[in-house]
């Protein structure tokens, strides 16, 4: 994984993460500030900028898919495979859950794909950090290794 891609990957989920959070706070617990507004001012705002930020994440996850799960596989790289597995398979449910909830208007599914989609974004965003910090110590050793004299 290069700079770029590490970079690429923690601004991603900063910026979905951190924007998700927002508009999940706003919407549960702002009361709106006007008594005939349904929703605080700021809810609108929050979700557009979620909207706008979560594509950056999902092209970092299929970039880094290939340059770095599947070179890693290819190379028989053993370190990090289960938790990147996890991951990608993390990925999958996080994503869909939320396309499929901005179109679900039922009573049933909009809070089906609510739950699903807050659910692995919590896990998703604590499984990433604990990869990436977990990695971290290989990363260093790896990069000492490749400048060792022979």
């Amino acid at each position: 994984m290069t700079p770029f891609d590490r970079w690429l990957m923690i601004v991603a989920n900063v910026l979905a993460g951190g924007t998700g959070a927002a508009y999940g706070l706003i919407h549960w617990l702002a009361e709106p500030v006007d008594e005939l507004a349904l929703v605080h001012p700021w809810q609108p705002v929050a979700q557009y900028a979620h909207i706008l930020a979560v594509p950056l994440l999902a092209l970092a996850i299929g970039h880094l898919f290939y340059h770095h799960g599947l070179l890693s596989w290819k190379a028989q790289v053993r370190t990090g495979r289960r938790s990147g597995l996890f991951l990608l398979g993390l990925a999958l449910p996080m994503i869909f859950s939320g396309y499929l909830l901005l179109l679900a208007t039922g009573d049933i599914w909009r809070p089906f794909w609510i739950a699903i989609h807050v659910t692995t974004s919590v896990i998703w965003l604590t499984a990433f950090t604990a990869h990436l910090f977990t990695h971290a110590r290989h990363r260093t050793r790896l990069r000492a290794e490749d400048w060792r004299p022979e």
